[in-house]
């Protein structure tokens, strides 16, 4: 029998799952996205040329792989259609993508009641993306979202026209603008028309491919840090971009699933609010800012950078059952003269290896660091590990010795032949 792999981000997100993604799926029938919606972006460079994905899994790139986005993904349709549009202008077909029919639809009241729930938050707001993520997700458990099966029927209208009459309530009572219900119900019925032949059940699909022993990969969107359940609650995302969200947003069950790839940068970064407790807030982090142009795929806003965190690493790898890291980004850090690597935790005077997302813990610890020579020199030639230049490999080894984790992928450039596989 087949095995899925999955790729997750192992941090705050934006770690280059891309990357890794599309190196797998080149070889992969199958390619599924499982959680999020188009607050997530995976930027691919395919000779010289970048393609932004916020929707649509970057398998999409090999004309043999199936695409599917997955039940626990949260779909802006107009995102969606202007991606698919993109793809084809760039001379991609999209004929082998296809849409969960249990994936929900995030409706322009979503996108207006994200905006007024971080309005409202004062000095308490989230960081979010204001894309409607949240509310849809909200919607989705209170009962009253809309699924892609009904997007795409007659039911639209009715469930539509009751979801607005109700957030227009919640609207006015803030004094915010309502919304035209019959204008947006004729707008997102063009969409349902456009989208309609992309919509299946895609759980049999994935089944189905399972048992003909298809190559299959899952990927994630975000990162474990920002994990609803598991990450720097409140600052986090509205969905579980950790190993379980695989099974739930997907119908995968725990013994499809093969190789687990936690992907990283060799340094740290974030975007939004929240702790960081490796950040540099300073000259340092700057620096890194720039030099691994860390500014959003998605939302353009510059990236909080810092030192790679191994305390929150192994977190990382228990949560997920992470059995390899693909760490990118290894050229960027290589051009510091010295490289700051957090081995432990101090709190309150003991040296610990143990994290917890709670802010008092974390308000109480400070990091425990190792340095390391830097000046990697020029990576893009390098094809095997043996092969990288002795500061390199110091550094790498003390990441796997730490985390207890192979390194299975060695990122030493931007474009997708940059990388080494071990």
């Amino acid at each position: 029998m087949s095995k899925v792999n999955v790729v997750l981000g192992s941090f705050f997100g934006d770690e280059g799952k891309g990357k890794i993604i599309d190196y797998l799926s080149t070889n992969a029938d199958v390619s599924i996205r499982c959680s999020g919606g188009n607050n997530a972006g995976h930027t691919i460079k395919v000779n010289g040329e970048k393609f932004a994905f916020h929707l649509i899994p970057s398998g999409i790139l090999s004309p043999n792989t199936k695409a599917l986005i997955g039940n626990g993904v949260v779909v802006d349709p107009k995102v969606l259609i202007e991606e698919i549009n993109s793809l084809e202008q760039h001379g991609y077909s999209t004929k082998n993508l296809f849409i969960s029919n249990k994936a929900h639809v995030i409706m322009p009241y979503h996108i207006e009641l994200d905006k007024l729930l971080e309005e409202n938050r004062g000095s308490a707001k989230i960081g979010t993306t204001a894309r409607g993520i949240g509310p849809a997700y909200c919607d989705k458990y209170e009962r009253s979202g809309i699924r892609m099966e009904d997007f795409i029927t007659s039911n639209f209208r009715e469930l539509a026209l009751r979801n607005i009459e109700n957030k227009n309530k919640i609207f006015k009572s803030f004094n915010y603008p309502t919304l035209d219900a019959n204008k947006i119900i004729e707008e997102y019925e063009e969409y349902a028309k456009i989208l309609a032949p992309y919509v299946k059940d895609t759980i049999n699909i994935i089944h189905k491919s399972l048992d003909n022993n298809e190559t299959i990969l899952c990927e994630g969107a975000q990162a474990t840090l920002l994990d609803i359940d598991f990450g720097t609650y409140p600052y986090v995302t509205s969905s579980n971009p950790t190993i379980g969200g695989v099974c739930t947003g997907t119908g995968i069950g725990a013994k499809d699933i093969g190789e687990v790839y936690g992907v990283l940068k060799a340094y740290s970064s974030k975007v939004g609010e929240g702790p960081f407790l490796t950040e540099q807030d300073n000259e340092i982090g700057n620096t890194i800012r720039e030099l691994g142009h860390e500014y959003g795929t998605t939302t353009k806003r510059p990236r909080r950078c810092g030192w790679l965190d191994l305390v929150a690493l192994k977190y990382a790898c228990r949560i997920n059952g992470l059995t390899g890291l693909a760490i990118n980004h290894v050229d960027t850090i290589g051009k510091l003269d010295k490289i700051q690597l957090c081995v432990a935790y101090n709190h309150k005077g003991k040296i610990s290896m143990d994290f917890s997302t709670n802010p008092t813990y974390i308000s109480n610890c400070t990091p425990v660091y190792e340095e390391f020579d830097g000046n990697f020199g020029d990576l893009s030639n390098i094809k095997t590990k043996e092969d990288l230049p002795e500061n390199a490999k110091k550094y790498l080894e003390r990441i796997e010795e730490i985390v207890q984790v192979p390194i299975k992928f060695i990122g030493t450039g931007s474009d997708r032949n940059d990388m080494i596989i071990c």
